[in-house]
């Protein structure tokens, strides 16, 4: 909230003053309906799972795995899903990217009817004419 010369600067350190705590006044405008807000549902009355106090889990009911704990799959390479070492390749991992079946162009054409600024269209255009 900017105040007027005559609140004068807040000053430094110890001698500084919150001005944003000031609604003024609560009897119209937006100082009425911040009150309205601050009023309109209970208050929480603990503290959110967000503030981690006291070291706790986020989730207690979510069991952590320590980051150097022992493998859970001793028998598989650490390479599994890669196209890279021992091991299936990511076709292993059965994910296939229906875009990957597909043309570029017939993606495209589904796209104009969505498009609003007409780029779809000009690329659409120049996929067609490089015979994608």
């Amino acid at each position: 909230m900017a105040r007027g010369p005559l609140a004068g600067a807040s000053g430094p350190g110890k001698f500084s003053k919150r001005t944003d705590l000031d609604l003024g006044s609560t009897a119209y405008g937006e100082g009425q309906e911040t009150a309205m807000l601050n009023t309109a549902a209970p208050k929480a009355t603990t503290r959110g799972i967000a503030d981690n106090v006291g070291g706790r889990p986020a989730n207690p009911l979510t069991p952590v795995t320590p980051l150097f704990a022992p493998s859970e799959r001793r028998d598989e390479p650490v390479t599994a899903g890669v196209a890279i070492g021992e091991g299936p390749g990511p076709e292993a991992l059965m994910m296939q990217s229906k875009f990957a079946q597909r043309k570029l162009s017939d993606i495209l054409a589904d796209m104009i009817p969505y498009d609003d600024t007409g780029d779809v269209a000009i690329l659409y255009q120049q996929v067609i004419a490089r015979g994608q």
